[in-house]
């Protein structure tokens, strides 16, 4: 099999690179962390604007953001948070595009990412940092966890701030299905006998579902970590794509499509179209059941073979205008308060990046029983499951090989 083509922003970086020395303009000048105190920094936030670019996928994730975060930096701290929907490639882009345009300052101040999109923009240097070890509240991270100090087999260096910890789960309506499905063979088979009832989107909870399979193919476990690998690569896709044209006359829509994002193959499980969705938070089932999105019945799990476990950071562009509150928003984000509340399934049931254990009472009893859940697993009975993103690289294949295989063949 030949090597596929990378995504349309490989192309689009080389004409920057290629094009960088002819721009014009200047980024605004570095906040130099070493020279100013929290304090100062305080100071400066007051009365910025602070543009944010976010996924805006899920209500629950923009009450909390639009509801809770936006009014109590402005009560608190006097800062304006505008938030933006824009995420991956969307963000790599934009900055990219200001590079390339010499643009005085960034149309953000503050990013939600992750993975490909980190390390995308770590290749162009558009982030600002290292910023995390000036956050107060750094010192409440559980930077200890292989799952949050490094992203995609990358590490952080203080180039962007976790804020959230998650694995990938599925869910399904035990009404539906007695005996979820546990292994490749199972579901194969399950697919076949239930034509039409499963199917996976096509963006990123999708693309991590087939990464979780193509570490399974690939033997499970750490047999794809480190750096990304062409040979081992094609080999394993290879019997990715066969197993995937396998199950495609079986799946929804006969294979014809798929959903574009998870939020649209949620609608579909609660229409009783399939009977399966998935989810990369494990703690997601109990928030939608809450908001009485999903049925009572709805139960998540992990396959035999494991999921992915990762972490979801704050990055500041290095031509952010207002990076004193982009700083100090990032630092309320990680405040035992604003990380309990969003720990809450009624909220929105995301994991916390900081170490519980470590916090001063009453915060320890109150993360406990703001984790307690009814259709999920608790994150211990699952940890033994948990497998280390891969190198983006493998990200950024699946998603174009991925329809250049199945979807366009």
């Amino acid at each position: 099999m030949q090597a596929k083509r990378w995504t349309e922003w490989a192309g689009v970086l080389v004409a920057l690179l290629l094009g960088a020395g002819c721009s014009g303009g200047e980024a605004p000048p570095p906040l130099d962390l070493a020279a100013v105190t929290w304090d100062e920094i305080e100071a400066r936030a007051e009365g910025q604007t602070v543009n944010l670019a976010m996924w805006t996928g899920d209500p629950s994730v923009n009450d909390y953001m639009r509801g809770y975060v936006d009014s109590t930096l402005q009560a608190r701290y006097g800062i304006d948070l505008q938030i933006s929907s824009a995420q991956g490639n969307q963000i790599v882009s934009m900055l990219m595009t200001e590079r390339e345009a010499g643009a005085a300052q960034s149309e953000f101040d503050m990013t939600w990412i992750n993975g490909e999109t980190f390390y995308q923009l770590r290749q162009i240097d558009a982030l600002y940092g290292p910023f995390v070890e000036a956050l107060p509240n750094r010192r409440y991270l559980d930077l200890d966890s292989r799952f949050i100090h490094t992203d995609f087999q990358q590490p952080i260096d203080g180039y962007e701030a976790p804020w959230g910890n998650v694995q990938f789960a599925l869910i399904v309506d035990t009404t539906r299905v007695a005996d979820p499905w546990q292994t490749r063979e199972e579901l194969a088979d399950w697919v076949e006998a239930h034509p039409g009832r499963f199917t996976f989107d096509a963006s990123f909870s999708g693309m991590t579902f087939l990464k979780m399979l193509l570490i399974d193919i690939a033997g499970g476990g750490d047999a794809l970590a480190g750096p990304f690998d062409e040979t081992t690569y094609e080999r394993h896709s290879a019997a990715l794509w066969d197993y995937i044209r396998r199950l495609q006359p079986h799946l929804w829509k006969q294979g014809a499509t798929f959903p574009r994002d998870v939020s649209r193959l949620h609608q579909l499980y609660v229409n009783g179209e399939v009977d399966y969705t998935m989810s990369n938070n494990d703690g997601e089932v109990d928030n939608k059941v809450a908001q009485g999105l999903f049925p009572l019945t709805s139960q998540a799990y992990v396959p035999a073979f494991g999921s992915i476990q990762n972490t979801h950071y704050w990055g500041i562009p290095q031509r952010a205008a207002d990076k004193a509150g982009a700083l100090v928003a990032i630092n309320f984000l990680l405040s035992p308060e604003a990380q309990h509340r969003k720990l809450r399934p009624d909220v929105w049931g995301d994991g916390t990046v900081l170490d519980v254990d470590a916090l001063p009472p009453p915060w320890p009893a109150r993360f406990a029983a703001a984790a307690e859940r009814e259709h999920a697993p608790e994150r211990s009975a699952i940890q033994d499951r948990a497998q280390m993103e891969l190198a983006p690289e493998y990200m950024i294949r699946l998603y174009d090989d991925f329809r250049t295989e199945i979807i366009e063949p």
